[in-house]
């Protein structure tokens, strides 16, 4: 028997020892930050002025990323504003409209431009309408997977050109959503569903495309989540019923309850981590 260079040991069929090659691009080098941390780290986070996006950069930023950019369509409010103060010149805003393909490459050429450097996209704008499958307007659905899936497409391939472009083992991050597994009961919505069932598979195929760059690509399906956008899903009048008997977290999650998720896959911990999608939901049970 015989050990390989990385010490592992292979077989070929007649038991034979083979060396395993350790040559890989994608391997750590050796030395290699094992901590969960974003020390150094450019990310942007597009829809972050608010909502989950800016949760996200608030968990991102308490984990030493150096900076965080919103990538956003809508100037910053209040929210945005008070988080920048605890986190003096390491929260920025760049105008950047997802669903054109030209804005996207634009924006992340300016955090180049301004940082030297870009580590990390988080693919996160999006929006949903809940109502009746037939209610829906064909207008309507397209507008739901041109914001949530060709927006996320934009972000994604712009993203993974500049990290080829300047060697770095990047990482994509997509937010989206436990109605990619399953429908919500609570609030029907079957083109947004669809539109992150697409994410998902996005997730699996880009990964497998861009792992021999070393790029990672990842997901994360959030269940409810505390937001201006889902502020009605509490008032129901059969909310207290449903925590009781279907079981899990009796409330919806803080949008920084998410972040840690985010952090980690945008860490250099997951060098070995892409292709999934890690489920967020504490009330899975009510859906």
């Amino acid at each position: 028997m015989v050990a390989a260079a990385n010490g592992a040991v292979a077989f070929n069929g007649d038991s034979s020892p083979q060396t395993l090659s350790t040559t890989l691009s994608t391997l750590p080098g050796p030395n290699h930050d094992w901590s969960v941390s974003l020390k150094s780290k450019v990310i942007a986070i597009t829809g972050a002025n608010q909502g989950i996006g800016l949760g996200i950069a608030e968990v991102c930023l308490a984990n030493d990323a150096a900076c965080v950019f919103s990538l956003d369509i809508l100037e910053p409010a209040e929210p945005f504003c008070l988080l920048a103060k605890r986190f003096p010149g390491k929260l920025e805003f760049q105008a950047c409209n997802v669903t054109d393909e030209e804005s996207v490459k634009a924006a992340i050429d300016a955090i180049v431009a301004q940082k030297g450097r870009f580590d990390g996209m988080v693919a996160n704008a999006g929006a949903t309408k809940h109502q009746p499958a037939l209610d829906f307007t064909m207008d309507e659905v397209k507008k739901l997977f041109e914001l949530n899936v060709y927006g996320a497409w934009n972000c994604a391939t712009a993203a993974a050109r500049t990290f080829i472009k300047l060697g770095c083992k990047g990482s994509i991050v997509f937010t989206a959503s436990m109605t990619s597994y399953r429908p919500n009961r609570a609030a029907p919505s079957a083109p947004y569903g669809a539109t992150k069932g697409a994410i998902r598979n996005m997730t699996h195929t880009l990964a497998m495309e861009w792992a021999q760059h070393g790029i990672r690509v990842n997901s994360v399906s959030p269940g409810f989540v505390k937001t201006a956008l889902t502020y009605y899903v509490e008032t129901s009048p059969d909310w207290d019923t449903k925590m009781k008997y279907y079981g899990g977290m009796p409330r919806l999650a803080l949008p920084q309850e998410l972040g840690g998720a985010y952090v980690y896959l945008l860490s250099e911990t997951s060098t070995y981590t892409t292709g999934i999608d890690i489920p967020i939901a504490g009330i899975v049970g009510a859906w």
